[in-house]
């Protein structure tokens, strides 16, 4: 399966299965997983980074316990809508996991995913930095995953 477009990848996967958001930092991988309609996106978990063969090792696992059809991943662009070293190293993490997992991979623009988490966590749940700390990488994949849904409700009603 290809790397694609965001338009294309709800057509890639039956109708039933389901969509594994991540957020891939330099530490850690927040992930996240649609309900099986596409339209609510939940925080699972977050994995600490090691290397990647035991990170794949732990994304596929949770895609055969949940019918899960497509990857989306959050893509770090620069504010300006380039890309730098961050991006390279995401692309090539998908790169890299299409080698041995095939199913299909959009990447998903997350330029202030993590901010918005942040605000979100001490605005409204005022939540300490150590126990933000412990959940915001899942919660920023939650975003990236939730906004992707979103687009695709909306792209699909045009």
């Amino acid at each position: 399966m290809p790397i694609c477009k965001p338009n294309e990848l709800i057509n890639l996967i039956s109708s039933s299965q389901r969509l594994l958001g991540l957020d891939l930092g330099s530490k850690t991988i927040g992930i996240s997983l649609s309900d099986s309609q596409h339209v609510v996106a939940s925080p699972i978990t977050t994995i600490k980074r090691s290397k990647f063969r035991s990170d794949a090792n732990i994304i596929i696992q949770l895609i055969l316990e949940n019918d899960i059809g497509g990857l989306v991943i959050g893509l770090p662009k620069n504010m300006d809508g380039t890309e730098g070293p961050r991006c390279q190293s995401t692309r090539q993490f998908a790169k890299s996991f299409l080698e041995i997992h095939e199913l299909p991979i959009t990447f998903w623009d997350e330029r202030l995913t993590t901010a918005e988490v942040e605000r979100i966590l001490i605005q409204e749940a005022d939540m300490s930095r150590k126990r933000r700390g412990k959940i915001i990488d899942k919660m920023a994949a939650g975003v990236i995953l939730q906004s992707f849904l979103n687009y695709h409700k909306s792209y699909s009603i045009l």
